[in-house]
């Protein structure tokens, strides 16, 4: 037990990072929205449908090796003559691996980051000059949901994704047990949100998730999510959400609104 602890400390230090403060860096959009959805972090078409269709690809350090899938970010254009100065609520879906930018946004978040009337000029730029810093999502009247992928096969695999994350927090570690078991059975992160196991227990399941809150981590425990006859491609409401904030050991910066 000792062991796994400080594994799990070691993978909550590697998820956490400096990104609730303010940076500067450049970015730019994709030309067709469905690019995203195939991203890396495998939300597939749903992806389309978070926050407006305000979604973004992130560069590795952001993107976590897939922790950082569905992590919020506001971001703003720094061009004051056609950028407002609140900018616009991002999410992150997929990665992007150009050096250049530290973000790809969709067509619709890179046009919502200018004044009225002026979008096309912002998208004539083509790259901008932005700021931006990691927010905590929210989903009203929306518990943290798990959408059993299309690869799983009872009662030898069981690949799910999570969506919905709330707070200001990065999923490190899953269980899953029979409701009602002790005997619980870690899943390994696949890639991106998708975790998955080839010890899957009989009967309905429960779900054990730890994520980053605070400055170390925090169990949310997911009590009775799916039914014993569970179906590739549903999505299953857990019944809990998370409005935790992880605190990096960083330095001290402006955690309220921009100047």
């Amino acid at each position: 037990m000792g062991i796994f602890l400080c594994f799990l400390f070691f993978l909550i230090s590697l998820a956490s990072a400096c990104d609730r403060c303010a940076h500067q860096a450049k970015a730019a959009y994709f030309s067709k929205a469905s690019a995203l959805s195939s991203g890396a972090c495998g939300y597939g078409s749903l992806a389309l449908g978070f926050n407006g269709g305000h979604v973004v690809g992130a560069v590795p350090s952001l993107y976590k090796n897939g922790a950082g899938c569905g992590a919020c970010f506001q971001i703003r254009c720094l061009n004051t003559t056609l950028c407002t100065k609140q900018g616009t609520k991002i999410i992150v879906t997929d990665l992007n691996n150009n050096n250049q930018t530290d973000f790809v946004l969709s067509r619709r978040a890179f046009r919502a980051m200018a004044y009225k009337g002026m979008d096309q000029d912002v998208l004539k730029l083509g790259l901008v000059d932005v700021e931006y810093k990691r927010i905590p999502c929210e989903y009203k009247n929306q518990n943290l949901a798990v959408r059993v992928e299309e690869t799983s096969q009872k009662p030898n695999y069981l690949a799910v994704k999570f969506l919905y994350q709330g707070g200001q927090t990065e999923i490190v570690a899953v269980d899953v047990a029979q409701v009602g078991s002790p005997n619980w059975t870690f899943m390994t992160r696949n890639y991106g949100a998708v975790w998955d196991t080839q010890r899957v227990p009989a009967g309905a399941l429960q779900f054990r998730i730890v994520v980053t809150a605070g400055y170390d981590g925090k169990w949310i425990w997911a009590k009775n999510v799916l039914p014993s006859d569970w179906k590739v491609g549903v999505v299953y409401d857990t019944g809990v959400q998370i409005s935790d904030i992880a605190k990096e050991g960083c330095s001290q910066c402006d955690d309220g609104s921009w100047k």
